[in-house]
């Protein structure tokens, strides 16, 4: 399954921009129809193509956290479901989530459910959410789904937040180093030449190394800034294709240094989403089609969706996830215990309760690994730097103590 960029005109004649995950462009326009909108323009969407944004970011977990706690209450309060969206769009300070309160505020007063207007802007509201407010809606029971949505929310802010933690460290720690090198190799190194160039002391081998490593970056600086530049947008590319992703899902649950917390985290999401979604009432062929667009590691994303084709088939869910061999023993144990008991829900529950302090763990040992390798290549590129400058003065002094 991919996403696909697409334009489209609503019910009210509007264009509307989007994007939508279909198995192909075809798939993806019957989708669009079905929502009530005319798509004019089709294709699949790439790292450029415009994402859901909110002031220039995607939706964020918290602002949709905060919307649905607020919007449950003000339902437990009495308040009618229009009503109560257009007092969130005035409390609302984003100014683009706010516009679409008010336009789902509008399809309701046309005579659509609130399901259905959420869904016609799904640049905005994600299909999870989407789809436990037309479960609640069916059920009676919207402001209970709203509440464990904000919860749901709520998680995966959290578990996001961990994640960023993990790779805050390492990401500034690279960046200064990088600062760093390159202030010695422009700044400092021809310093010490300057001072060693009109005396007669042979340079050692490693000093010229470095000398000319430094002259070609102060010549050619705009060709390697150029060649950097070109990096990053290859790998984006790259990272972005199928095959790009293969490689990645394999090499970070393959890697003994991101393995554990991989794994952890993508249980997390899984027990997490899939207990919010069954409590609502969804089935679990439903939930696992939604959960599938959760998941961050593309070969944990396809081990879902093929799940889910076997539980179609009548299969239960613990088999195909042992299969998969992605998934964690203990995951596959009490999903079966729960199959076998009839309680999906509560091992569901607890499965997330105890991934989630995992993905914890797995943080700070993911953090404890890379702090001594990154403090080992430091010490190797100033090592080099040091032994650069300082060999020259060593054959000063060895050729004083000759004379």
């Amino acid at each position: 399954m991919a996403a696909y960029a697409y334009t489209a005109i609503d019910k009210a004649g509007k264009s509307k921009r989007g994007t939508i995950d279909a198995v192909s462009p075809d798939r993806a326009m019957v989708a669009l129809k079905a929502e009530g909108l005319i798509p004019t323009e089709v294709h699949e969407a790439s790292i450029f193509s415009q994402e859901v944004t909110i002031g220039g970011k995607k939706t964020s977990d918290k602002d949709l956290a905060l919307f649905c706690n607020q919007f449950s209450s003000i339902l437990l309060a009495g308040v009618p479901a229009v009503e109560a969206l257009g007092m969130l769009s005035e409390q609302t300070e984003n100014k683009v989530f706010a516009k679409a309160i008010i336009e789902t505020k509008t399809n309701i007063e046309k005579g659509e459910s609130l399901g259905n207007a959420m869904a016609m802007r799904r640049d905005i509201y994600p299909p999870m959410l989407v789809s436990m407010v037309k479960a609640g809606e069916a059920s009676g029971s919207l402001e209970i789904s709203l509440q464990r949505m904000a919860t749901q929310f709520e998680k995966d802010t959290q578990l996001k937040n961990t994640i960023k933690k993990a790779l805050t460290y390492p990401a500034i720690v690279i960046v200064v180093m990088i600062a760093v090198i390159i202030l010695l190799l422009v700044k400092v190194i021809p310093t010490f030449m300057n001072i060693f160039k009109d005396m007669d002391v042979q340079m050692p081998k490693l000093t010229m190394a470095v000398v000319h490593v430094s002259d070609a970056f102060k010549k050619y600086w705009y060709i390697i800034a150029a060649v950097v530049v070109l990096f990053v947008i290859a790998w984006k590319v790259w990272s972005s294709s199928m095959a790009g992703k293969l490689a990645i899902g394999k090499f970070t649950l393959w890697c003994p240094l991101t393995k554990n917390f991989v794994v952890k985290t993508g249980s997390a999401r899984l027990a997490r989403t899939l207990a919010t979604l069954s409590a609502a009432g969804l089935s679990i062929v439903d939930s696992l089609e939604i959960v599938s667009k959760t998941m961050s590691n593309i070969i944990m994303k396809m081990a879902v969706t093929d799940a889910k084709e076997e539980v179609k088939k009548g299969m239960p869910l613990s088999e195909p996830l042992r299969r998969s061999g992605v998934f964690p023993p203990m995951m596959i144990h009490m999903t079966k215990i729960g199959e076998n008991t009839g309680d999906m829900e509560g091992m569901l529950t607890k499965m997330a309760e105890y991934y989630e302090e995992e993905v914890e763990l797995a943080t700070q040992q993911l953090l404890g690994m890379l702090e001594p390798i990154i403090t080992i290549v430091m010490a190797g590129c100033v090592a080099i730097v040091i032994g650069a400058v300082f060999g020259p003065m060593l054959a000063l002094y060895d050729g004083l103590d000759n004379l």
